[in-house]
């Protein structure tokens, strides 16, 4: 419980994912990293939330999908080193006062604000198959939704990678207008930016100038986001088959034609993940051999699945050790969801007393 022993002086963190689908390398470096990272220190008491409520806003229509992914998304989760000892794992669904506490803030935010939302502009945008030209108020209203997950469990930490921070600021915005309504009660959330979106760096061929990637990891395709939906993305469950053929399909220096052509890494997918998965001074040699016409696309995508497959090796074997276990999946979901059931009460407690909504409480 809050307060208790030295739980008091600690911070929180929370943040989450959508079980739309498995997780993927984007996730992976854009927060996945920075999660377990987390775990190492002992100031921060630490929420991971599987958002089924807030998977369900586009795929309403498939509550299975949702249902069986919430288990895919626990399994990348614990194999990429997330340690229920450690982080509480939980199901959003299963605390009601995250929903209560939305449809107070619903009333803080306006239509218009959530429209300008750069984040739910750009997944309205995406999700033209699902909504037409009619989105729905769960999907427009689900920044609100959000917000509360954070302030429930009073979590002023939350990783978060760079394409999130819009709806963290409608966060701050929400919990600083609650405030000044109903006095000091919430706490105002800040954005924890992966590393690597601000070291990661391709080395040039000259071994001192640094080109340097996107802050969010982009498809294979070229697109600027990798996503489930988008058919683009390799994912960390992926077999050795699977990602070798996806990496073979990567796209290149549309201007290469044959192996001698000089080429330009720099609109290279294949250069660009070379960046990701391959040591600095190897990703020089790929870079200097692919302008000189030295190597060629086949040889060079074939050494990038190699390596992206030894990289992720540990993480399929630990997701196959908690495959062979689904009793200890429930066993962690149960657990987490009972502590974050705990804590969100006490954090609504606050809430109605400053709202005058704690009609009974003597």
């Amino acid at each position: 419980m809050i307060g208790d022993g030295d739980m008091a002086d600690k911070k929180r963190s929370l943040t989450g994912d959508r079980p739309t689908g498995r997780l993927h390398i984007g996730h992976y470096f854009g927060s996945l990293q920075n999660r377990v990272k987390m775990q190492d220190d002992d100031s921060i008491e630490r929420f991971v939330m599987i958002a089924d409520v807030q998977a369900l806003t586009d795929n309403f229509n498939n509550p299975q999908k949702v249902r069986d992914n919430v288990y895919q998304v626990l399994l990348d989760y614990l194999s990429v080193g997330i340690d229920p000892e450690k982080t509480t794992i939980f199901l959003q669904s299963m605390v009601p006062e995250l929903a209560e506490l939305t449809v107070y803030y619903s009333n803080l935010v306006t239509i218009a604000r959530l429209e300008r939302n750069p984040t739910v502009k750009t997944e309205i945008a995406q999700k033209k198959d699902v909504f037409g030209e009619s989105v729905t108020y769960g999907f427009l209203g689900y920044p609100v939704s959000q917000a509360a997950d954070i302030t429930a469990f009073e979590g002023e930490l939350v990783p978060v990678g760079e394409d999130q921070l819009p709806l963290i600021e409608q966060c701050r915005e929400i919990v600083r207008k609650f405030n000044s309504i109903y006095g000091d009660t919430l706490v105002e959330p800040k954005a924890v930016l992966p590393e690597s979106a601000n070291e990661r760096r391709l080395v040039g061929i000259d071994g001192g100038a640094k080109m340097s990637l996107n802050k969010r990891i982009k498809g294979l395709d070229g697109n600027e986001k990798m996503g489930k939906s988008l058919g683009n993305a390799i994912y960390l469950s992926d077999s050795e088959e699977e990602i070798t053929k996806k990496v073979m399909g990567a796209v290149t220096d549309p201007g290469r034609i044959k192996k001698d052509d000089l080429g330009n890494p720099d609109i290279c997918m294949v250069a660009y993940y070379h960046g990701l998965f391959t040591n600095p001074e190897d990703v020089k040699i790929v870079c200097q051999e692919c302008r000189e016409g030295k190597r060629g696309c086949v040889a060079c995508k074939k050494q990038l699945a190699a390596n992206i497959i030894k990289k992720l090796e540990p993480i399929r074997e630990k997701r196959k050790y908690y495959e062979e276990r689904p009793e200890l999946l429930d066993e962690i979901l149960i657990n987490g969801t009972k502590k974050a059931q705990e804590i969100a009460k006490e954090t609504m407690r606050k809430v109605k007393a400053n709202m005058k909504l704690n009609y009974f409480d003597k």
